[in-house]
């Protein structure tokens, strides 16, 4: 790629109204960004000798803490009473072990400590969260294959 060719990809970028064009190949890394006022364009020119590529580090998945805490009640005030099961990891949310199983709770229904409230799938590992505490599920928080971050409330528990 010549410098030609960089400059028409600079103009075609600023008139199709793209914020961001990133463009590499065996040779060259462009990338392009174009703001309000000023045109920024960074090129970089990879080295012709054959290097290994340099393996990221996965992050590993957080060890599963408790699903609950009694000491952090729901924002509202109408809530106040309930306890809030949260998220241990980030992952996707499922409410049935498999799409043809039923559901493992549902809004109403009475749950004991250790039964399985729902699964998290991280990192391709499907994690069963289990209740902490006895009670009757209030609210549940989250739609079935959301994705969900770590301490993010699940559901609302009556303990009473």
């Amino acid at each position: 790629m010549d410098l030609k060719d960089i400059q028409n990809l600079i103009k075609f970028v600023a008139k199709s109204g793209a914020s961001e064009v990133k463009l590499e190949t065996e040779d060259v890394k462009i990338t392009i960004r174009t703001g309000s006022e000023t045109e920024t364009t960074y090129v970089q020119q990879v080295p012709m000798q054959a290097q290994m590529p340099m393996q990221q580090a996965v992050p590993q998945a957080p060890v599963a803490a408790p699903a609950t805490t009694n000491d952090a009640p729901a924002a509202t005030t109408d809530d106040s009473k309930y306890i809030t099961i949260k998220s241990p990891i980030i992952g996707t949310f499922y409410r049935k072990p498999s799409p043809d199983k039923p559901l493992f709770v549902e809004v109403g229904q009475t749950i004991s400590e250790g039964d399985v409230l729902c699964i998290i799938e991280a990192m391709k590992l499907f994690n069963e969260i289990e209740s902490e505490v006895s009670g009757k599920i209030v609210k549940i928080l989250v739609d079935d294959s959301s994705p969900v971050e770590f301490d993010q409330p699940l559901f609302l528990v009556d303990p009473s």
